[in-house]
């Protein structure tokens, strides 16, 4: 007879800079479940970060939806955080760094706009 493990081991840590960091890697909770949100789907996640194994991808996925409204409002707070970020750093711009960074912008949505259709 098949013997099951009490509880399965979370494959998240938190690092010293409050980010979750997936499987001991660099890779982020955050870059996980958002791609999982756009629809890929495990093995699609790890043939893109092939450094997580693909059971852990299961289970991130699988705590994700069990903590929804908790996971939900740290992925909300990390997004509000990078915004305030940037908009501080953009106060301190040049002129010249600013319009370097409207024609990255402009190129990087028209890239979007090629891959997508």
């Amino acid at each position: 007879m098949i013997e099951l493990p009490e509880t399965v081991a979370l494959p998240l840590k938190m690092d010293e800079y409050g980010a979750i960091r997936v499987s001991g890697t660099r890779v982020t909770l955050d870059t996980v479940i958002a791609c999982y949100q756009q629809g890929d789907s495990p093995e699609a996640i790890h043939e893109g970060f092939d450094v997580l194994p693909l059971n852990d991808i299961y289970t991130v996925i699988a705590y994700y939806l069990a903590h929804r409204d908790e996971l939900d409002a740290y992925l909300k707070h990390g997004k509000e955080e990078a915004e305030r970020l940037r908009q501080e750093w953009d106060v301190n711009y040049t002129l010249e760094q600013k319009a370097f960074n409207a024609r990255i912008r402009k190129l990087a949505e028209q890239k979007r706009h090629e891959w997508n259709g």
